[in-house]
């Protein structure tokens, strides 16, 4: 079921029916585990099967955890959780791209090997539910959480639909005690999370895919070599359609989750605007990227083992991170650049001292400098192949021969304004709030462009395109 279909819209009001009538806690709360399966199961009802498997595991991995006094069995109990999980991922999500790959090293040494077909479905949302179970399973092992006693909450936490096929990927201690207590929004979370809905559709149907989507896929499935302008308009609407995709969900997830009472984290805060490849992914898919940082990074070790170590585990944790996006090499790639670009980054702060930028002028050159540099980036992420990122990085160069012009001038001139927008926005809501911003506006003003991107939310209807994170 999507965010972007009618009957997400049909569901979503008879679950929110549902919740705000006067009826008990419990009651609420099971209607809500109900709610979310069948909000699952639209997709293929068998992949339910897995979210029950490992809602059981990691409840009962918990509390052995807990339980457990050895620090030698408390390893053996978290082991069998990783198993179970990572089993479940590895299976569905890189079965053929292990197979594959493992063929290849054989035809490298002379043996012949033909690798079976692997035709299997990838449950969605299975990278983030299984995050999120691990996370629990950690934070017990780790004593920063106790277990929770309720099997009822623990298996909402795994399953609360805003949150379920694309995140926010959502730390135990920060929703399971919001379903121990009665929760309703009041009338002011309740507008604010349709508003937060409205603007979340609206950046994924109407900016994502009815402007950006079209410019990026001519460009990136071109087999010709391309114009230099044609060429960055294509990368350009790539970077913005994977803001505002992401970023649609993520914010429409919120709002979800905000009108029938819960709060979840923030997941994007102007990640365009940042001043470095850090400050980047301290602001761009802020759910993840903190994940990996506090049980991949700081697990392998961090920064506490010396300069060497600290470079490794950098890259080794932005190889994985690009990984977990897709079973490609090229994801591997982009992975790859962000962690050297991190390195680099850190090298030079580390040689010279510096970690801010004097005026308003060196923030503005570093921001357009990230930016490019991620745009770039971006392109081994959209590619299906080397040779196509290669490609289309050459006509970017404007290192190609024969430079063909694909897009009309409309087309670009709609990229330029949307991105433009996009990055003049961004740097605005730097430093500050959203909701700061909209509390400080008008009333007219508010109600004027909540009109019109319903508006436009209408006109434009959409194709259902899928998020780009159900791939994941």
């Amino acid at each position: 079921m999507l965010f972007n279909s009618l009957t997400f819209a049909v569901f979503f009001a008879i679950v929110l029916g549902l919740h705000n009538l006067p009826l008990p806690w419990t009651t609420k709360k099971i209607n809500l585990l109900l709610a979310s399966y069948l909000f699952y199961a639209a997709w293929s009802p068998p992949f339910v099967i897995l979210l029950w498997i490992s809602t059981a595991v990691d409840w009962k991995v918990a509390s052995w955890i807990s339980a457990a006094q050895s620090p030698r069995h408390r390893k053996l109990i978290l082991a069998l959780s990783l198993i179970a999980n990572l089993g479940f991922l590895g299976y569905f999500k890189y079965g053929a791209f292990l197979t594959e790959n493992f063929a290849l090293v054989l035809r490298t040494v002379g043996v012949a090997y033909a690798p079976p077909s692997w035709n299997i479905v990838l449950p969605v949302g299975i990278s983030f539910y299984t995050f999120q179970s691990i996370a629990y399973s950690l934070d017990v092992y780790l004593r920063r959480a106790a277990p929770t006693n309720n099997f009822l909450d623990f298996a909402l936490f795994v399953t609360f639909f805003p949150h379920l096929v694309a995140g926010p990927i959502v730390r135990p201690t920060v929703l399971i005690p919001q379903f121990q207590t009665p929760r309703r929004a009041t009338s002011a979370q309740l507008i604010w999370g349709l508003a937060l809905m409205t603007l979340g559709l609206f950046e994924k149907v109407v900016l994502a895919d009815g402007f950006l989507a079209p410019v990026a896929d001519v460009v990136h499935k071109s087999p010709r070599d391309l114009a230099l302008l044609d060429a960055w308009a294509g990368a350009l609407a790539f970077s913005g359609q994977i803001f505002f995709d992401f970023a649609g969900y993520s914010t429409t997830a919120i709002g979800a989750a905000l009108a029938l009472g819960f709060a979840l984290n923030d997941n994007f805060n102007s990640p365009y605007a940042a001043l470095g490849f850090s400050d980047f992914w301290r602001r761009w898919r802020i759910s993840l990227s903190t994940w990996l940082r506090d049980y991949l990074y700081i697990g392998l070790g961090g920064n506490r083992r010396g300069a060497k170590r600290t470079y490794v585990n950098l890259m080794v944790t932005m190889l994985l991170g690009g990984l977990w996006h897709g079973a490609s090499w090229t994801f591997v790639a982009w992975g790859g650049l962000h962690g050297s670009f991190l390195a680099l980054e850190r090298w030079i702060k580390t040689r010279t001292g510096t970690t801010d930028f004097a005026n308003a002028a060196t923030r503005a050159l570093a921001m357009s400098a990230t930016f490019l540099a991620i745009t770039i980036t971006w392109v081994f992420f959209r590619a299906r192949t080397f040779t196509a990122a290669w490609q289309l990085l050459y006509s970017m160069a404007g290192a190609t021969h024969d430079q063909h012009e694909i897009l009309y001038w409309s087309d670009i001139c709609a990229v330029c304004v949307i991105v433009g927008g996009m990055l003049a926005a961004q740097w605005r809501l730097r430093s500050t709030r959203l909701e700061t911003v909209v509390s400080a506006a008008p009333m007219w003003s508010v109600v004027l462009v909540w009109t019109a991107m319903t508006f436009a939310l209408i006109a434009e209807q959409g194709a259902g395109d899928a998020f780009i994170y159900f791939r994941f």
